[in-house]
C-alpha cells in the first residue's frame, strides 16, 4: 500500500475552456480540461515528486471517468475516489480572455461530490499521509461535505498530522456572508498553516493590514499564517518571525485561475522538505507566477527541476 505525503479532498469538475474570445453563449468551440482547487494542489504536488492523494466522489458518467483518467495520468493516488451511481459529476464552462479574470459558469448543484459524507471517510486511507491540505469549498457545497471536512480535520489532528488550509472563498455557494465567515474561521483556528489572500483575510477578520490579519489567527492558535498579496508577493508571520517575500515579475498574465492553488503547492512542498518558511513562500510565489502564464487551472505547474530552474533565473529577496 502506497504511503502518501499529502492528502486533500473536494470536488473536481470537467471544465470546458473557450477556444475563442467573446461571451460564452457565442462561443462555438471549447477545449476540455480538469478543474478543482483540491485536484490542482494534488496534481501540483505530484509533479514535484510527492506522494499525493485526493479523496472525493464522482458520478458514474463520462465526466467522472475523465477526472479519474486525468488524475491517474498525473500520478495522483485515487484509492479514495468513490463512484456514485445516482448523482452526476459537475462541470463548468470558462471564457477565454486576454486581460483580467475569465467568466466562469458552474453546473455543480446536486453533484456526486456534494454527497460525500462522514460515512464515506476511510480512516486507513487518511492515515497513509503525513499532511492534510484543505480548502473552504467543501464547507460550502453541502451539509454532508462540511461534516466530512470537520471530521477529516479532527481525525488528522488527533493522529498528529499537520494541516494546511486555503479558505478559497466562494460567496455564491453560501447562504450568507456571516455563515461563510463563521464556518471558515471555525476550521482555520484549528489548522497549522492558514493561506488566505489579502482580500479574503479582510472579509474573514475585518482587518486590512496583513500584519493584523495574521495576528488575528495566530492569537487563536494557528502556527503560521501566509497571506497572498497578488503580484506584490506574500507576507508570512509566526509568533516569532515575519517577512514579506517579493513576487516574481510576470509580463504576460494569461489566466489567474489556479494561481492560489499553485501558491499552496509551493508552500506545502517547501514545508514538507523542511525548508525555512521564507524559502517555502518563495516556492509558492514562483508556482503562482508560472500558473498565471497558462490558460488551464494547472497547466503551468512545474516539475521539481522546472521549479528550481525558474527560481534560479528569477530569484527574489525579502523586503
Amino acid at each position: 500500500m502506497q504511503n502518501l505525503d499529502v492528502i486533500t479532498f473536494g470536488e473536481a469538475m470537467a471544465m470546458f475552456i473557450a477556444d475563442e474570445q467573446g461571451p460564452l453563449h457565442e462561443v462555438n468551440h471549447y477545449t476540455r480540461s480538469l478543474a478543482g482547487a483540491e485536484t490542482n494542489v494534488a496534481i501540483g504536488l505530484a509533479r514535484l515528486g510527492f506522494g499525493s492523494g485526493w479523496a472525493s466522489k464522482v458520478g458514474n458518467d463520462s465526466f467522472g471517468k475523465f477526472i479519474i483518467q486525468r488524475l491517474k495520468e498525473e500520478n495522483v493516488n485515487i484509492d479514495h475516489v468513490l463512484v456514485d451511481e445516482h448523482f452526476p459529476t459537475g462541470f463548468q464552462v470558462k471564457s477565454k480572455v486576454v486581460v483580467g479574470d475569465p467568466e466562469v459558469q458552474y453546473f455543480r448543484k446536486g453533484s456526486a461530490a456534494s454527497q460525500m459524507g462522514v460515512n464515506d471517510f476511510q480512516e486507513e486511507y487518511f492515515l497513509r499521509a503525513n499532511h492534510l491540505h484543505m480548502t473552504g469549498i467543501p464547507l460550502a457545497l453541502s451539509n454532508q461535505t462540511r461534516e466530512f471536512a470537520k471530521y477529516a480535520l479532527e481525525y488528522m489532528k488527533k493522529n498528529n498530522r499537520t494541516v494546511s488550509f486555503d479558505p478559497n472563498l466562494r460567496p455564491s455557494l453560501w447562504n450568507s456572508k456571516a455563515e461563510m465567515v463563521k464556518a471558515i474561521n471555525e476550521i482555520a483556528f484549528k489548522t497549522d498553516t492558514f493561506l488566505p489572500g489579502i482580500l479574503e483575510g479582510g472579509i474573514l477578520t475585518g482587518f486590512s493590514a496583513p500584519q493584523d490579519i495574521a495576528s488575528f489567527y495566530l492569537d487563536k492558535g494557528v502556527k503560521l499564517v501566509i497571506i497572498k498579496l497578488g503580484e506584490e508577493g506574500a507576507y508570512y508571520k509566526t509568533l516569532n518571525h515575519e517577512g514579506t517575500i517579493k513576487g516574481y515579475n510576470v509580463e504576460n498574465v494569461i489566466d489567474t485561475v489556479g494561481a492560489g492553488d499553485g501558491f499552496a503547492v509551493g508552500v506545502i512542498s517547501g514545508l514538507l522538505k523542511n525548508l525555512p518558511i521564507r524559502e517555502s513562500v518563495m516556492r509558492g510565489n514562483a508556482i503562482g507566477a508560472l500558473a498565471v502564464q497558462s490558460p488551464g487551472d494547472n497547466d503551468g505547474y512545474p516539475s521539481s527541476h522546472q521549479l528550481d530552474q525558474y527560481m534560479k533565473k528569477h530569484l527574489q529577496g525579502v523586503n
